[in-house]
């Protein structure tokens, strides 16, 4: 039987989902410990079936995936022994990094 793979955070993902509860707790604390719990339940799903993310399409790379979590982008890779969470983002929001073609 294969062993799950960990789950890693980054240092930045760890810090987009405290960027969001605080932003969301200036008008609502318990709203915004919601918020924080779905985006980290969210995650959990992957231990048991990492590759159900889509692709993320500004990235186009089998490796790198992403979970729709409410109004929320959950952007990871796919490691040889772990799933490392990357950012957490604006789903109205490009991938960082990525222009805009005008």
């Amino acid at each position: 039987m294969a062993r799950a793979p960990r789950i890693v955070w980054s240092a930045e993902a760890v810090d987009d989902i405290a960027g969001i509860h605080a932003y969301i707790a200036q008008t609502s604390p318990r709203y915004a410990d919601v918020v924080a719990g779905r985006l980290y339940d969210a995650v959990t799903r992957l231990k048991r079936f990492p590759e159900s993310g889509r692709i993320v399409p500004e990235v186009d790379h089998p490796s790198v995936r992403e979970v729709i979590q409410g109004a929320y982008r959950i952007v990871y890779e796919l490691r040889d022994d772990r799933i490392e969470i990357i950012t957490v983002f604006r789903a109205s929001r490009l991938f960082p990094g990525v222009r805009r073609r005008t």
